[in-house]
């Protein structure tokens, strides 16, 4: 399954999303629109989503987007995070994986915010 995702109507990346259950509810809700913000090198953002954690995640690889329950946020992440140890990528608490950007992931820490965010049908 494969989304689009642009930022500040600009800047345009490929996701495919996993075979998740936070997956499915995403596809569901698409077109998801929102205004982020950045923590380090991930952008999130509030949405109506809702889903508990289910497969918690903490550390995270370059790219994955998951969904954070405490806030219904939407996260892209990219880079370390304060919350890091190192140059790894850590999440704020336990999230739900649910797909990953492809493509060059650098032009995500030139975006200032607020960052608008759309995620669309390809």
């Amino acid at each position: 399954m494969k989304i689009k995702i642009t930022f500040n109507e600009q800047l345009t990346l490929e996701a495919e999303l996993y075979e998740t259950a936070t997956a499915q509810k995403v596809l569901a809700a698409l077109p998801v629109e929102g205004t982020g913000s950045t923590w380090g090198e991930e952008i999130y953002f509030p949405s109506s989503i809702e889903d508990t954690l289910n497969n918690p995640k903490e550390v995270l690889e370059p790219g994955e987007i998951a969904y954070w329950p405490p806030m219904k946020a939407i996260c892209i992440f990219f880079g370390p995070t304060p919350a890091s140890h190192g140059q790894e990528i850590r999440a704020a608490g336990p999230v739900n994986v649910f797909g990953k950007v492809k493509g060059n992931l650098s032009a995500l820490k030139n975006l200032k915010e607020p960052v608008s965010v759309v995620l669309e049908n390809v």
